[in-house]
């Protein structure tokens, strides 16, 4: 079992920088406009040639509701019959991407984001997933990973019960805080009782796992009421917590200029928020799977983390970073062997695109040997906390010490401090470094310097 995370407030101060979550590597700063279809066909080729599995992800753009904290590419619309044309571009890219990969592949993995998934309605929900089903080899022995995004608000027991129909057997839920202010204060009124009964109804209907995302740093939020919440949500019994730590960044994101700066709580609030979630989740159970996520001792997450099979991709932490993703729908990325891609994020650009028969596909990157390795390098870190030099030399052909000589000093100054300890033949991320693993990746990014460091989120 891994040692709990050990919470040291100067190090903290120290090392609470802005920096990527490297859910890839390179970042999706990186991507440029030359990566266009023609690459994407070429790596879906050699996908085929070499019949991976699959993920798919899919993202559903459209809200009924805005709440002000949201950075995700989203449609605020409650014109219902905005879906159709989207859903019938969706599922023109589905047979274009399809008929360059194999039957064989399998899906292992199947996610549906947004926006609000269940803004679509019944029906389209069926159609969709009966023409994934048509080009896609999903599995129908309820063995895959099948999950999809929830609003409580938007979902009832008939709702629950056609996606497991359809399939699906996770469900992630966003709560986000449960005090009524700080609800008003972000234009998300969401009620604990609305919440339980999705999750009554997930379990009731045997969804195999159930996430609950919370954000630290929301307008009105204090030490207290925030613990009340968490307090709540461990009452709730989920499988997997997201808590994640709101960026403020209005410039960024047009919805968080609704929010009264001066309402936020100070950084030692959050802080204290968060050193008293760590310590509610750890006494109630939970394990500290890294970048804000926490899992039950018998989630597939943490038994991966003990094995060292954990991988992290653009859906997060995953049992199934072997599987090529293919991301479908307006602003979706795709990671296909050595090429990441993402498809145009303006909803007209998207649609018209494909109307003309094209994929969207607007920008990308190929990774490189030198991304390659240190890609290996900050997932073996993020994942599980250690990395073996002899286990990369071996895979890329090189001496770690003397590939990364640069970098020695700063690694050195971070084991003076106590976030990791470097031996010759290893790192380890010890218990005080475990949050603020991004800052021991981060050592290891080359493009960090030539980033403008206000695009990404603090550590903490």
């Amino acid at each position: 079992m891994l040692d709990a995370i050990r919470w040291d407030t100067d190090l903290i101060r120290r090392y609470d920088l802005a920096g990527p979550r490297y859910t890839s590597y390179p970042t999706a700063v990186q991507f440029h406009s030359q990566v266009g279809t023609f690459d994407l066909f070429h790596a879906l080729r050699d996908s085929r040639k070499s019949l991976r599995p699959l993920s798919l992800y899919v993202h559903v753009p459209f809200c009924a509701n805005i709440c002000y904290y949201c950075a995700c590419n989203k449609v605020i619309t409650k014109d219902r019959g905005r879906a159709l044309p989207y859903l019938q571009r969706l599922e023109q890219e589905i047979q274009l991407i399809a008929c360059h990969l194999d039957p064989a592949q399998k899906v292992e993995q199947l996610h549906f984001g947004g926006g609000t998934p269940t803004f679509l309605s019944h029906d389209e929900l069926r159609q969709l997933m009966a023409h994934l089903r048509k080009h896609f080899n999903l599995l129908e022995d309820d063995s895959g990973d099948y999950g999809i995004e929830i609003d409580p608000r938007e979902a009832d027991w008939s709702t629950m019960g056609l996606l497991r129909e359809l399939g699906f057997n996770r469900v992630s839920i966003g709560l986000q805080d449960l005090d009524p202010a700080v609800q008003r204060a972000v234009n998300r009124l969401q009620s604990l009782e609305e919440t339980r009964a999705v999750i009554d109804a997930a379990r009731t209907l045997q969804f195999r796992s159930i996430n609950i995302d919370l954000i630290y740093g929301l307008p009105k939020q204090t030490p207290e009421n925030f613990a009340r919440t968490v307090e709540e949500v461990i009452s709730l019994q989920p499988d997997r917590l997201s808590v994640f730590n709101y960026a403020h960044l209005p410039e960024r994101f047009m919805p968080q200029r609704r929010i009264n700066g001066n309402e936020l709580p100070a950084p030692a609030q959050k802080l204290e928020m968060l050193e008293r979630t760590i310590e509610q989740l750890t006494a109630a159970g939970y394990r500290y799977i890294g970048m804000d996520h926490f899992a039950l001792p018998d989630d597939e997450l943490a038994i991966a983390q003990e094995e060292e099979t954990l991988q992290r991709n653009f859906q997060g932490y995953t049992t199934h970073g072997h599987c090529d993703l293919i991301g479908l729908g307006v602003s979706a990325i795709s990671q296909i062997g050595d090429l990441y891609c993402q498809n145009s994020s303006d909803l007209n650009a998207y649609q018209n695109t494909l109307a003309a028969a094209q994929l969207a596909t607007s920008r990308g990157l190929v990774c490189n040997a030198d991304d390659r390795l240190r890609r290996a390098v900050i997932q073996q870190l993020i994942c599980n906390f250690s990395l073996e030099f002899a286990a990369i030399e071996q895979q890329f052909n090189i001496d770690f010490q003397g590939y990364f000589g640069a970098l020695w000093p700063q690694l050195q100054g971070m084991a003076s401090d106590g976030l990791i300890e470097l031996g010759r033949e290893r790192i380890e991320v010890l218990p005080a470094g475990r949050l603020l693993v991004r800052s021991v990746c981060m050592v290891f990014d080359a493009y960090l310097e030539q980033q403008n460091r206000q695009r990404f989120s603090r550590v903490i």
